[in-house]
């Protein structure tokens, strides 16, 4: 955060430090280097296309889970595209078939819809692969919990058909979410045991995201053993798709107070919005940290913050401060890079957040700011 003058900002904004977006992907690196792994930016959880040529500097490309996304990363970026959906469109799949390296299918009937024009594709290299469910997670919440009972996600031992594996060149697994390296070495004991004879005659392995690698408490060594494990066992290679480990810590929201109501307790407003700017607020929910503010009843001037939406529920949550608040104030909000810009929406007609970039060679540089066509386009 040193000599980012957050106070030059426009409101809300978003800032993403790329000093800080370089150190997580440095750490990522070091893991494939040392363990010959691929890592992919996984864009459902970070989509700044912008920050893409620092990106692919170090990692091998993206894994997209639409059209879209599958597009943006091949022409941003232009390294290796993979591509899973529940379900794809058919009228969607050719144009697909142009950006992708690699497709995951997350069904055994997928892929035999879809096998006819996969065959047909002359002019590229495209691997695939099916998407399958251990039915083990330690995640604790459902809503994020890829194995939960009657999941959607992927194919449990019992429906697995190794007699229509013909063409597949992979299998996929994804059961975390914030989780550390630990959990990971437990899951892939299990997998090993149910999958370990269809791993066997792989070519490659895809461990999905939620490794939440460059946290400070990460165990990586355990990483590096686990992956190193299933390279040596059985000869194949290794990916991993995190999202929120490559902009974890990277990237605050600037919002400004616009006013102090009473009704019980001190209310800010602000020109911010938990509903519409950080939908994981409510939706974890979580508890955003903030530069210079602590808990309630942790300094003197206790608030609840809530957004500038009409929802009712659109509350960050309450914070204390050493000062009281006044209009005008700018309040940061830390770790706001991964599942915000990504998430964010114009509900009420709120204008979504500028999109600012830190750099040591340029200082704050002001990448995008949003008006009225851009909420007007969206609706008909």
């Amino acid at each position: 955060m040193m000599k980012i003058n957050f106070g030059g900002l426009p409101t809300p904004c978003y800032i993403v430090d790329e000093r800080l977006l370089e150190k997580n992907l440095k750490i990522l690196n070091s893991v494939q280097e040392r363990t010959g792994c691929k890592i992919l930016l996984a864009l459902k959880g970070f989509s700044m296309h912008s920050v893409f040529p620092l990106v692919g500097k170090y990692l091998k490309g993206i894994t997209a889970s639409s059209l879209f996304e599958a597009r943006l990363g091949f022409e941003k970026m232009g390294k290796e595209v993979h591509a899973y959906a529940p379900a794809y469109v058919e009228e969607d799949f050719d144009e697909l078939l142009t950006y992708c390296d690699h497709i995951v299918f997350n069904s055994f009937d997928q892929w035999n819809r879809f096998k006819d024009k996969v065959k047909n594709v002359k002019s590229k290299n495209i691997e695939y692969g099916i998407r399958i469910n251990p039915e083990y997670s330690e995640i604790r919440t459902d809503i994020y919990n890829p194995c939960f009972k009657y999941s959607r996600l992927g194919v449990t031992l019992s429906n697995f058909r190794p007699e229509e594996l013909d063409g597949i060149h992979g299998l996929h697994f994804h059961t975390m979410c914030e989780q550390n390296s630990d959990t990971l070495e437990r899951t892939i004991k299990v997998v090993d045991e149910k999958f370990g004879d269809f791993i066997s005659k792989m070519k490659w392995l895809n461990l999905g995201g939620g490794h939440h690698i460059t946290r400070p408490d990460y165990d990586i060594e355990t990483l590096v053993r686990s992956i190193l494990f299933l390279k040596e066992k059985y000869s194949i290679d290794i990916y991993l798709e995190p999202g929120e480990a490559i902009a974890l810590n990277t990237g605050f929201l600037v919002a400004k107070v616009l006013d102090i109501v009473e009704n019980g307790m001190e209310i800010a407003i602000l020109d911010t919005s938990a509903a519409c700017h950080m939908p994981d607020v409510l939706e974890m929910p979580y508890r955003p940290n903030i530069i210079d503010a602590g808990d309630p009843g942790e300094y003197p001037f206790t608030y609840r913050l809530g957004g500038v939406t009409c929802l009712a529920g659109d509350v960050i949550s309450d914070y204390s401060f050493k000062q009281p608040l006044k209009p005008g104030d700018r309040l940061v909000f830390c770790d706001m890079a991964h599942y915000t810009m990504v998430k964010n929406n114009t509900f009420n007609g709120i204008n979504l957040p500028s999109i600012a970039t830190y750099s040591e060679a340029e200082g704050i540089k002001i990448i995008r700011q949003f008006g009225y066509e851009d909420f007007a386009t969206r609706l008909s």
